[in-house]
């Protein structure tokens, strides 16, 4: 178990938009480090409940060590695209007063070297929420085509050097696999050149997180999920970090008001 801290994005505004009732049933779908819960749990009289579910193995054991005892409170592992499934498990289907979903990377995962997020710290190219699970970053460097990993970095990365970028990986690749997360760092700096406010690899690991971690496909199965699951007067309150997934909510949004 590591000892990252994690500092919940907009605490007191998501929590305050749920409009949380002692006695009311909640879902935090990204537990991260369990910020928002905490906040969730503060306000909760004996009858209330709150749900949690998170893909990180470590996340899930750090709720485990500061709740597993407390009966108004329950963390799984898995996808919020698994909503549905979970939440007959639990029996609280169409019941829930709110739904947090707080999107992207934690603290402790940027912060840890060994899962592979940063490109400021050498790890290993991983990426991967579950480490148990899936494709890792290193491997799907390793086996994407050009093509598809240019559309990646455009599409996921709103990278306008893509092409290039794949070029040289594939051409990197072909010499010597892409191991760590400083490799293909200093590749793409050497590929494009340095950037004034943004390192640039930003945008291609965002772009390969999204495509390891299949974020947007997960989140827009979500957030169907989440409308859903929702009794009438229920809330749904989701923290953003980038265009693509903002896009995405306010889009569902959209329609399901309509």
């Amino acid at each position: 178990m590591n000892t990252y801290q994690h500092h919940a994005v907009l605490l007191e505004e998501a929590v305050s938009s749920l409009m949380v009732r002692g006695d009311g049933l909640y879902l935090d779908a990204t537990f991260g480090r369990g910020g928002h819960s905490r906040a969730i749990m503060a306000r909760l009289t004996e009858q209330g409940r709150l749900f949690t579910l998170d893909k990180d193995p470590q996340a899930v054991q750090a709720g485990l060590e500061e709740w597993g005892g407390d009966p108004r409170f329950f963390i799984v592992l898995g996808s919020f695209a698994e909503m549905d499934r979970m939440v007959r498990e639990w029996k609280i289907e169409r019941n829930l007063d709110g739904i947090l979903l707080d999107l992207g990377v934690s603290s402790p995962q940027l912060d840890d070297p060994e899962r592979g997020f940063s490109f400021l710290k050498e790890g290993p190219l991983d990426m991967r929420m579950d480490p148990t699970k899936g494709v890792s970053a290193a491997e799907w460097i390793a086996e994407t085509p050009e093509r598809e990993m240019s559309r990646a970095f455009w599409e996921f990365g709103e990278e306008r050097h893509a092409r290039r970028i794949a070029r040289s990986i594939v051409k990197a690749r072909q010499q010597q696999r892409l191991e760590t997360t400083i490799q293909l760092a200093q590749l793409i700096e050497t590929t494009i050149g340095k950037r004034e406010k943004k390192h640039p690899a930003t945008r291609c690991f965002q772009a390969i997180r999204i495509v390891v971690n299949n974020e947007l496909g997960d989140l827009a199965l979500g957030l169907e999920a989440a409308i859903r699951q929702l009794r009438p007067g229920g809330r749904l309150v989701t923290i953003s970090f980038h265009s693509l997934e903002d896009r995405l909510v306010k889009r569902t949004f959209r329609e399901a008001v309509r």
